[in-house]
C-alpha cells in the first residue's frame, strides 16, 4: 500500500521557508500541505514523487479499464492477443 508522510504548514511558510519545505519534500519524500486561513489549499511534493504518483494513477486507470473489459465480455483468447502484439512489433 502507498502511504506518504504529510506535513501541514501555513502559506506564510512557503514564502518564508521555501528552501526548507523543498528539502523536506525531496529528502523526506513528504507531501507538504499548504494551508490558507487554516484550510488545505495546495500540496507540495518532490518532482520524483509527483512522477511516481502519476505513474501509479496511470496504472490504476489501465487496470480499471481492463477490469471493465472483462466485466463486459470484451475479451479475446490469449493467442489472438499475442498474434496482435507480434504484428504491432513487426510494423513498428
Amino acid at each position: 500500500m502507498f502511504a506518504m508522510q504529510e506535513t501541514i504548514r501555513p502559506s506564510a511558510d512557503l514564502r518564508n521557508h521555501y528552501n526548507e519545505i523543498s528539502k523536506q519534500c525531496r529528502e523526506g519524500k513528504e507531501a507538504v500541505i499548504i494551508t490558507v486561513n487554516g484550510r488545505g489549499d495546495t500540496v507540495s511534493l518532490s518532482y520524483e514523487e509527483y512522477k511516481n504518483m502519476k505513474s501509479r494513477i496511470g496504472l490504476l486507470e489501465v487496470l480499471a479499464e481492463a477490469e471493465d473489459d472483462v466485466k463486459n465480455g470484451r475479451v479475446a483468447p490469449i493467442s489472438e492477443t499475442f498474434d496482435d502484439l507480434r504484428a504491432m512489433l513487426q510494423e513498428g
